[in-house]
């Protein structure tokens, strides 16, 4: 069985980076075919497990806007009879509604979607077209002359990156991590449920509450007391309660305990206090002390500025 992803073009690496983390990391065999940029397909899943994988990537992904199952796919102009030979009762449920994504593709979407949701109508018995609240939901894409036929059997709670805006919180401070970034760089170090991820600069908490609904219990360390107290009223917020928040400075940090993986957007100094120290010294001193607090298999994902040469720290 096949996925259809339609991936964020908000970065030209981060999305795909973040896709292969996940399937690293859940031990996800498939072969992976990339249509173009932004359209990725995840071909020969296991079938016994595939509604399991289908909703890991629902529930982790960031940078991936769609997921779907693909039914079937064929050249634009054989779109017809591809639709005609589906047995339809098998993916609508009483509604349904279609709707049409293009890539490198002027075919009209609208005559699409009305041609296609026709044929679906005459050829399924005892079910209707709702556009505003269908319980069916059927993604076409098209790419030049290629058509996908998907069917979206869960959906990604796109609501939740615009609620948990770095201002919607009950603590905010400027400078935060965007929710969505902060679930890539999650993603990007690996973890899974049940590890234990730091975050040496903690802040407001935004990206151990990415970490901590991935499901790792989660370590937020700040030297400022107040970013150490907001931190702890974001997370439970989010509904996290798994956590350990610590005020300390990193440079002296001395852990109890060894970490699965350090993911962290160290200050800059822009928008949030280096208290002092250039930024170049707070990210060479935080990558010598934090070794030792992490296991020899664990992963460092860090942000930085792009003005910031992390090659000459190391």
């Amino acid at each position: 069985m096949d996925l259809l992803l339609i991936l964020s073009q908000e970065h030209d690496k981060l999305p795909l980076a973040e896709l292969r983390a996940v399937l690293e990391i859940e031990e996800i065999e498939t072969e992976m075919e990339i249509v173009c940029p932004g359209l990725v397909i995840l071909r020969n899943l296991d079938e016994d497990v595939f509604d399991d994988y289908y909703r890991i990537f629902v529930r982790r992904l960031g940078y991936t806007h769609e997921v779907h199952q693909l039914i079937d796919e064929c050249d634009y102009e054989d779109l017809d009879s591809a639709v005609k030979a589906i047995d339809w009762s098998e993916f609508v449920d009483e509604n349904f509604a279609v709707r049409v994504k293009r890539f490198n593709t002027e075919i009209d979407t609208v005559a699409t979607e009305r041609r296609v949701g026709h044929l679906i109508l005459t050829n399924t018995e005892n079910i209707s077209v709702n556009l505003s609240d269908p319980k069916s939901f059927i993604r076409v894409v098209a790419h030049q002359n290629h058509v996908y036929i998907c069917y979206g059997k869960y959906q990604l709670n796109k609501k939740y990156f615009e609620e948990m805006k770095p201002h919607k919180r009950p603590f905010f401070h400027p400078g935060c991590m965007s929710p969505k970034l902060a679930r890539c760089m999650a993603n990007l170090a690996r973890v899974k449920e049940g590890d234990v991820v730091l975050d040496p600069f903690c802040g407001t908490g935004g990206i151990l509450i990415e970490a901590g609904l991935i499901g790792c219990k989660v370590i937020g360390c700040d030297i400022d007391w107040k970013m150490k107290k907001g931190t702890a009223t974001n997370l439970e917020y989010a509904g996290i309660t798994d956590y350990k928040t610590h005020v300390v400075d990193v440079r002296e940090l001395e852990m109890y305990e060894e970490v699965d993986a350090v993911v962290t957007d160290p200050p800059y100094g822009i928008s949030t206090t280096t208290c002092g120290e250039g930024a170049s010294g707070i990210f060479s001193e935080f990558l010598q002390s934090i070794e030792h607090s992490m296991k020899k298999d664990a992963l460092l994902v860090m942000a930085s500025p792009h003005t910031l040469d992390i090659d000459s720290l190391l």
